[in-house]
């Protein structure tokens, strides 16, 4: 007999399975004349407080070489302010944009130019290198640097002829009760985000409205420094970064995730201010953007506010160009072997099916029976055959395409190859039998929890909305529960059979170098 813990386990899955199916979260929609549109949603069991924010239908899938990154710059550049915000000075501070503009054109006409048939020819091994400047270019680069400094008000001259009032956004928001100001940037979409006290909505309407209005791009060149530490921080310094941006080129032929989010080096060096501010006036424009308020406030006063200071924004003239350049069709296995300062471990890639298409959801029924302590790969990987550490599996469906994505790290002697011949087995298991019921329903209980869980908290239920509208559309939130609990056994076997066949994967097999220090548990 089923101990009380375990019934009453059971009874709350199924009571959070029938919540999620009926979920409905009731949102207020309103699109201005100038094309804004806005997702209210009153929360007046979560008193005195308010999620806001806003999300830019771009993300690096809508770059294109020459330019990746720029999408998640504009993420930094979006905290440094207007003429009114994070300057004491506006017109001061402008003429230092403009010298700092003509010095670093300069610069990069040389090095695109000089360095770069440097480069060419096998005389230095990289344009971008400081190292490898010619005298001219060095002279530049000082001039830009004591622009820089002196903007900032660390020149000889010291803090009287600063211009810059550092972080003065986030001081503003945190003097008024704000917190949790940030901002992310993703494969297909850009979104900023606070909480504030229900009575500062109209400083965040204003404030928002403002650098949508008047963002001057303050510190464009000396911001490049600060995301190249944050790619040294995120890729280039962990043990495996490098190869998992590599394995991504790979994998993606010809679609626009093929490049990292972060962009490539040489062309976070290159963009000008005038491919940003021609970005700034085709994604930033009130038509590609959504405004979000969750949270407990009056939603006649919020529509007063959102009309009285984001109606200001404008339109603009050139709209969104589509993305047109699909994934072509694998037609052969790839696989990568990396050896670095990192423990055995595989990771196998298939292509799938993008956001909203009727396979996305059996995929990630699929994931769901393979994760957790009771999965497939757990009970398989790591406790039946004893050669896995870890062993994970997600669905990754995007606005264009999606993958389906098996990782699992060695244990004891194990090779890679011993767990890539593992998976193939429980893979083949999947496409020869279809999932006993019981073992479905127990996870499409736990994904009914999950989701209901998501939407619990005002800003889990804005990032929500935010990723559900840029990549669909809003009312996913409401839709998808049902669409989880009609999936079958029969569409798990069919997804399994359809997706996962030899010419359709990509393996990436990590192996420690003979060099590298033997690492008990090294993170990869």
């Amino acid at each position: 007999m089923p101990t009380r813990s375990v019934l009453w386990a059971s009874i709350v899955a199924v009571a959070a399975s029938h919540a999620a199916v009926g979920q409905k979260v009731e949102v207020e929609e309103v699109t201005l004349p100038n094309g804004m549109q806005f997702l209210l949603v009153p929360r007046p069991d979560q008193p005195n407080v308010v999620s806001a924010g806003w999300v830019a239908k771009v993300g690096s899938v809508n770059e294109r070489p020459g330019i990746t990154g720029i999408s998640h710059f504009f993420e930094h550049m979006m905290f440094k302010g207007t003429d009114t915000i994070g300057t004491r000075d506006p017109e001061k501070d402008a003429r230092y944009r403009a010298e700092q503009k003509a010095v670093r054109d300069e610069i990069n006409r040389l090095v695109w130019t000089r360095q770069y048939e440097r480069f060419l020819r096998g005389e230095i091994d990289d344009p971008w290198n400081p190292a490898n400047d010619t005298q001219d270019i060095r002279v530049l680069r000082q001039r830009l640097d004591d622009l820089i400094r002196a903007q900032q008000g660390r020149g000889p001259a010291g803090a009287e002829a600063a211009t810059i009032v550092k972080d003065e956004f986030d001081q503003v928001y945190t003097k008024a009760g704000g917190s949790g100001m940030n901002a992310f940037t993703s494969n297909d979409l850009t979104c900023y985000f606070i909480t504030i006290p229900s009575n500062k909505l109209e400083l965040w309407a204003w404030m928002e409205s403002d650098r949508l209005n008047g963002s001057v791009f303050r510190e464009f060149y000396s911001e490049r420094d600060v995301v190249h530490e944050e790619r040294r921080l995120r890729t280039e310094s962990t043990p495996t970064g490098k190869f998992d941006e590599q394995f991504d080129a790979m994998f993606w032929a010809s679609s626009g995730y093929s490049w990292p989010v972060i962009g490539w080096p040489t062309d976070l060096n290159s963009y000008t201010f005038e491919q940003a501010l021609d970005y700034w006036n085709i994604y930033y424009r009130p038509g590609n953007l959504c405004g979000i308020v969750v949270g407990d406030f009056d939603p006649g006063a919020a529509r007063g506010l959102i009309e009285r200071y984001f109606a200001r924004l404008d339109p603009g003239t050139r709209k969104p160009p589509p993305v047109v350049t699909l994934e072509v069709p694998q037609l052969a296995e790839q696989r990568m072997n990396a050896a670095g300062d990192f423990p055995p471990a595989v990771e196998i890639r298939y292509h799938t099916v993008p956001a909203g298409h009727v396979d996305a959801y059996p995929l990630d029924m699929l994931a769901e029976l393979l994760n957790e302590r009771t999965g497939r790969l757990y009970r398989g990987l790591v406790e039946g055959r004893g050669i896995a550490a870890t062993a994970t599996a997600y669905s990754d469906t995007r606005k264009y395409a999606g993958l389906f994505v098996v990782r699992a790290e060695t244990r004891g002697d194990a090779t890679p190859e011993a767990l890539e011949e593992a998976w193939y087995e429980e893979l083949a298991a999947l496409q020869s039998g279809e999932v006993p019921e019981r073992e479905l329903r127990k996870v499409k209980n736990r994904v009914a929890a999950q989701n209901y869980r998501k939407l619990e908290n005002n800003m889990g239920l804005l990032v929500q909305l935010a990723f559900s509208e840029a990549i669909l559309d809003w009312r996913e939130i409401n839709e998808a529960p049902a669409k989880y609990e009609a999936v079958t056994a029969a569409d798990v076997r069919r997804v399994a059979t359809r997706y996962f066949g030899g010419t359709n994967r990509s393996v990436a097999t990590f192996r420690r170098a003979a060099s590298a220090p033997q690492r008990e548990g090294a993170a990869r």
